[in-house]
């Protein structure tokens, strides 16, 4: 089981991380939310909580809560820019389909 960056998602994290200061690494979960039913939620940890599964790429920290892994494993996370837009894309292997918008997932 892994969950993976591109190095334009890693440079993207560092410069996140580097602004605020630091931290253990970027979290990533899934919620019950979305038109699909599911929602990828991102947030950037002070500490590895118990409940978290550690993942290294391109040379930043990945935290999982178990309960997510199975529904986000292989997912590949991108940094992307579609004309004035930039942000994260999700490329899960997982996901049967998504949403119009792109922010939710079902399996």
């Amino acid at each position: 089981m892994a969950i993976s960056v591109t190095p334009r998602a890693a440079t993207q994290i560092r410069k996140a991380m580097a602004r605020r200061g630091g931290g253990a690494g970027l979290r990533i979960a899934v919620r019950t939310s979305g038109c699909s039913g599911y929602a990828y939620a991102l947030e950037f940890a002070d500490a590895v909580a118990a409940e978290d599964v550690a993942f290294e790429s391109e040379g930043v920290q990945l935290l999982v809560a178990a309960a997510s892994l199975a529904l986000i494993d292989g997912t590949r996370l991108d940094w992307v820019r579609e004309g004035l837009n930039e942000g994260f894309r999700f490329d899960n292997p997982n996901a049967a389909n998504t949403c119009g918008c792109g922010e939710s997932f079902a399996v």
